[in-house]
């Protein structure tokens, strides 16, 4: 197995590590100028050399986002973040899925989400989480198969989603430890962190939390349930103390927009010791989903500007999984960047998209990988020219129609097994609506 000791060697990674170690700020040149000289791929060549351009200058924000990680974050968390998330994740792992790819002829992700479990401490309105059976869990040994053959085939970034993933939050740590060259980040609602847990984290290094929010307390607790907000407060100030990477993951909607996605909120997510920000967008999944909470086209318009404008002006790396898909070349699920495995075991393309051919019980990785939804979805990547339209759901709602029918996926959804039919003519109407207003963002991002 090509592993990603064997690529970089013991000397590189001590390399790496003595310049976190010693005055890292004046070390930021010498610590590019070692990724550059471990980057194969021009692309990450090209990042390497921005970020070299960015951090000339002290007045420039990529100088103050990677300040504030040198400055509050502990020092094993420091290192795992540069050895394994920027060095193992990115840059050794592109290398050995490359051969994977040509090897197997599939899309091989660069994650992939699992969720250890579906209970969850809260029921949250409008969360399609809420549809599954609270006693579907992963086992440790599954879990670490997973991984195992993950690794194999160049995958070292693992993300935790649920149901309430900290449920599981002891057995979570003792996998970060076994497999201490991947990094791993859960999407929490923060409820369950407590200092005991942050000195876990602030130890094993490679761990993050992407801590669900709405916005202030009105906003978090209408969906979430009241005093969830004031949790996530002291949850936030717990992984602060203790130098643990953390973020805010924010579904915007109808009734909160013009909040997250002001600068009021990212100054004080920000003070609060984010280092990231994952924004994600109101999806109708379920019978029961609530359609008045979907963003219309105004309302994601404003956030895809707040965004942009906001990347160039504030010390936090932010992420929309929907408005980003210019930068990614369109949609990146289905295995072409990551894949969803729930707590029951069923392999879906996205954890928005609820139908499979397979259970990652029943077959190996690559053979999920393999299977007839994943390969449909490599053949129809991307989904669409424009690629402020990248989702075959919510903005292209047709396509996956086709591709789940083409496959004869089944719905993975227990309660209400709802058909593609009927999701997708949900979305009908808002995708419509959004794609006039993309064209001419995307017509003006051309230009």
């Amino acid at each position: 197995m090509l592993t990603a000791k064997k690529i970089i060697g013991a000397s590189i990674v001590k390399e790496g590590i003595s310049y976190i170690d010693k005055d890292p700020i004046k070390n930021i040149p010498k610590i590019l100028n070692w990724a550059d000289k471990l980057a194969v791929k021009e692309y990450h060549k090209k990042i390497i050399e921005g970020l070299r351009r960015g951090v000339e200058n002290p007045e420039n924000n990529t100088f103050k986002i990677i300040k504030r990680g040198f400055d509050e974050l502990a020092p094993k968390v420091k290192e795992k973040t540069l050895i394994n998330f920027f060095i193992n994740s990115n840059i050794v792992a592109s290398q050995i899925s490359e051969k994977a790819k040509k090897k197997y002829n599939c899309n091989i992700p660069w994650a992939i989400l699992m969720d250890p479990t579906s209970a969850c401490n809260l029921k949250c309105k409008g969360c399609w989480a809420a549809e599954y059976d609270k006693a579907d869990l992963m086992s440790n040994e599954l879990l670490d198969r997973i991984i195992s053959e993950g690794k194999e085939l160049g995958i070292y970034m693992y993300l935790y989603s649920g149901g309430e993933p900290l449920v599981r939050r002891k057995d979570l740590i003792k996998i970060a430890q076994k497999h201490n060259d991947c990094m791993f980040l859960a999407f929490t609602n923060g409820t369950l962190i407590d200092e005991e847990f942050a000195m876990e984290l602030q130890k094993v290094g490679n761990f993050l939390m992407a801590i669900s929010i709405e916005g202030y307390e009105e906003e978090t607790d209408m969906r979430r349930g009241k005093g969830t907000y004031q949790k996530v407060m002291k949850a936030m100030d717990i992984l602060k103390k203790y130098g643990v990477g953390f973020g805010f993951s924010t579904c915007y909607h109808s009734k909160n927009t013009k909040t997250v996605g002001s600068d009021d909120y990212l100054d004080f997510m920000i003070e609060k010791g984010c280092m990231f920000g994952w924004y994600f967008t109101y999806i109708p999944i379920g019978k029961g989903a609530v359609l008045d909470l979907i963003a219309n086209s105004e309302q994601r318009e404003y956030m895809y500007r707040q965004v942009t404008k906001s990347r160039s002006e504030k010390p936090i790396f932010l992420m929309d999984f929907w408005n980003d898909g210019k930068y990614v070349n369109g949609c990146i699920a289905g295995g072409k960047n990551y894949l969803h495995i729930n707590a029951n075991g069923d392999v879906e393309p996205c954890a928005f998209i609820h139908y499979s051919n397979l259970n990652i019980k029943d077959v190996s990785l690559i053979e999920a990988l393999k299977s007839p939804l994943f390969m449909e979805y490599q053949k129809n990547q991307p989904f669409n020219d424009n690629h402020l339209r990248p989702c075959p759901l919510l903005d292209n709602p047709n396509k996956l129609k086709e591709m789940v029918h083409m496959a004869k996926a089944h719905s993975t959804q227990p309660i209400d097994k709802e058909s593609v039919d009927e999701l997708t003519d949900k979305c009908q109407d808002v995708s419509k609506k959004w794609a006039i207003t993309a064209e001419k963002l995307w017509k003006s991002s051309e230009k």
